[in-house]
Parts: structure tokens; sequence; C-alpha cells
């Protein structure tokens, strides 16, 4: 059976700990100049409704750098942008490569290529979720705190990263408070699937109450791609959301603070807290690559 990664709930505690574990290891080998051909002769379709920076380069460097090769297809390139169906891509692709990476606006599309798909497919951003994102920041966790007995505190937009790190939350045991204005909260689909499971989180309106003794402060845009024309109205909604100084001095000591990127400085975060000594967010946009290399390798090794 072919396992695809749409949603970070598609892995046990088990599969999540051995991914970091083999990111860790491969991070370890990159630093000491050790590449080895563990996808020689593979080849990835990365394909992009979206754009990205660091979607894009860390998966082709994953796969360049364990000897295979990514392919990079945008949105319009692809029949898909002319009539053909998402269905009969999967299927026309499957013939040719070793897994598809799909970043795309809705998640029933990377969820309708799974379907079809007869290669793994991975969930590279969808409005619901980003779990490849995830993956990363556990990493980073596990790196600055030694584990996952944590409180994180989620400051802004209940949005997909939001929504992935609540799974992960439930499946992992730490604790979330999710600080939202009231009208952004996260899905309500994903915040009841943790539940049932026994997560334990919590939302406020309030983000000084949401960051009090939180080990990890995690934010991000207030204005997602495709969330354009209503910038004005989220600006004002979120003002009081900003990760500022006086906002970290409420949380531990020794929080680190999180930011998937790209960053709107001087909204979201501030320049002092993104470039200060709690900030770990270049960290994370590193571990991107260690972590994806550690998903393509199980999925299609």
């Amino acid at each position: 059976m072919v396992k695809h990664l749409i949603s970070i709930s598609d892995l046990t505690r088990d599969e999540i700990l051995d991914i970091i574990e083999l990111a860790e290891r491969l991070k370890d080998e990159r630093s000491r100049g050790v590449f080895r051909d563990y996808l020689k002769n593979r080849s990835l379709a990365m394909v992009f409704e979206l754009p990205s920076t660091r979607t894009r380069v860390s998966f082709e460097v994953a796969m360049t750098e364990m000897g295979g090769h990514a392919l990079y297809l945008g949105w319009n390139d692809l029949p898909l942008g002319r009539g053909e169906t998402i269905a009969d891509t999967a299927r026309v692709l499957s013939r040719y490569v070793s897994a598809i990476m799909a970043r795309v606006r809705s998640h029933e599309t990377v969820a309708e290529l799974a379907r079809h798909s007869d290669v793994p497919v991975i969930n590279g951003l969808s409005n619901l979720e980003h779990p490849c994102q995830t993956l990363a920041d556990l990493l980073t966790i596990k790196e600055k705190k030694g584990g996952f007995d944590i409180k994180l505190a989620w400051v802004g937009d209940g949005n997909n990263v939001c929504n992935s790190m609540i799974l992960a939350s439930a499946i992992l045991g730490f604790e979330m408070l999710v600080a939202t204005p009231k009208g952004f909260e996260p899905s309500e689909s994903i915040l009841k699937w943790a539940l049932e499971r026994g997560a334990r989180v919590e939302l406020t309106n309030d983000p000084l109450a949401a960051v009090s003794g939180a080990d990890v402060i995690y934010t991000d845009v207030w204005t997602s791609m495709g969330q354009e024309a209503e910038r004005e109205e989220r600006l004002k909604a979120f003002r009081p959301f900003q990760v500022n100084a006086r906002l970290v001095e409420g949380a531990k000591d020794d929080v680190i603070v999180m930011h998937c990127l790209p960053a709107h400085r001087g909204e979201e975060i501030t320049d002092d807290v993104i470039d200060g000594s709690h900030s770990v967010v270049f960290d994370q946009a590193e571990n991107r690559l260690h972590a994806q290399k550690a998903v393509l390798l199980r999925l299609i090794s």
C-alpha cells in the first residue's frame, strides 16, 4: 500500500519520532560533508500552484544531495491549467516519478492527487495543513528543548500551520495554547480530531495569557496568499497579537520564538525578536531540508 503524507495525522507517534531521529542523522552527515546516494535514480515531481522559496529549494536540494532528481512543475506548465483532471495528472505522473510533492491552494487538490497516485504524494502546503513545516518545527523543538515535554503558545492566525501543530500536539502529547482574535480560530474539524484523542489544547483571545509559562512562542503572517483583500481588516484585528519584546517577556526566560517564514517584519513579529537571542527562526528554515530528506527516504527509498 502506498504511504502518503497529506496530513501530519497520517503519521503515528513512532513514525514522527523516527523521522525526527533520521533527520538528525542526515543533518549530522551533511555537517561532516558526508553525502550518500540514498535516492539514486529516483525522481520527485514538485507541483506548485503557489510559489515558495523554502519548499522548492529544500526539496530540490534534498533530492540532489541524496543522488536523486527533482522536477519543478508550475501549475500553468501542466495540462491542469488547460482542463486535465487532477486524477489524470496523478495517474500520468505516477508512471514517471517516484513521488509527487504538491503545494496547492485547496487541501482537496492534494488529497485528490493521493487518491489517484500509485506513488507517494507529499503535501507541501494546502489551505488546511502544512505537515512538512510541522516536522521541521518538531525537529527544531527537539534540538532546542530536548524533547516534547513543553508548552507551546501559538499567537496570531489559526491557519494551516497552526492546524498541523494542533494535530502534532495530540499525537506527541505536548500542551498548546492558541491565541487568536475572535473569528480567526483554527479549523473546527482539526480541533475536534485532536481533542477526541486527548490533546491538551486550549483556545483564548488573550496573547499574554497564552504565553505565560510557555517554552515556545510560534507566530505566522497575518495575511496569507489569497487573503490580500482582507489585509486591512486583518491588520486591525491582529495588532494586539504582535510578537514583540513585551510579549516574549511574559514567557519563560529560555523561551524560543518560532516563525515559519516569510515574515512581515513589523506586523506579526518585530525585528528585535526575530533577530534576537530567543529566535530559532532560521534554524527552523534550515531544518526544512533535513526533515524533508527524512520524509523522502521513508516514503520512497
